[in-house]
């Protein structure tokens, strides 16, 4: 998939002009569309805008250098001679990192399968199954793709429902606020001040309407 068709099957859903751009009338197109009101909109938009490169990327990258494994999964790669052989191969690692939790079966093409998909990554099979029982599509435990295309913001808005984060973001678009969202879906704080930033701009883009 392209870069940015996420976005426009998205904005064609919610009725603005698919050009893949993400700005004030497609930030306010989705909000209305979802029923989201100021606050849960730019909480929602502003992790997923950061989480997705601003809606260019839906399904994760796993093309990584050996060094770069082992610092993003120390715990399975002590050497960059033992990452290798999963440089730049993305099913093998995936199959390698994520078999034998999330649901995967170990031995299986599950981690790559349920690799991360959407504008806020879902990962793994037991967490597909979650949301594909949750909108009713039980077809995405057999095919997950459409998560990475016209399901992306539905996934995200599942993650936020399911994790509490709709309840946070009531309590106002701040800067404690948004580092205890982050914290939620990032698990750290990387990323935090473009999170501000972007979560910040949308509440501004929202709140005029």
């Amino acid at each position: 998939m392209a870069r940015g068709d996420a976005l426009k099957m998205l904005q064609k859903t919610c009725g603005v002009t698919p050009d893949g751009a993400f700005g004030p009338n497609t930030a306010r197109a989705i909000a209305e569309h979802y029923g989201l009101n100021a606050n849960r909109g730019a909480h929602l938009l502003g992790q997923a805008a950061h989480e997705s490169g601003n809606f260019m990327i839906s399904e994760e990258n796993l093309n990584y250098r050996a060094e770069t494994m082992c610092r993003v999964w120390p715990s399975r790669f002590s050497s960059e001679a033992e990452a290798a052989p999963y440089a730049m191969n993305p099913q093998k690692l995936a199959n390698k990192v994520y078999n034998g939790r999330m649901g995967n079966a170990a031995g299986s093409n599950d981690g790559f399968k349920f690799a991360g998909k959407g504008f806020i990554q879902l990962t793994g099979k037991d967490n597909v199954r979650a949301f594909a029982e949750h909108i009713g599509r039980d077809s995405l435990v057999d095919d997950p793709s459409p998560i990475a295309d016209e399901l992306a913001m539905d996934s995200a808005i599942f993650f936020f429902e399911r994790n509490g984060l709709f309840a946070m973001a009531d309590k106002g678009v701040t800067d404690s606020i948004i580092k205890s969202i982050t914290k939620r879906v990032n698990g750290g704080y990387h990323g935090l001040e473009d999170r501000m930033d972007k979560t910040k701009k949308i509440y501004r883009w929202l709140a005029a309407t």
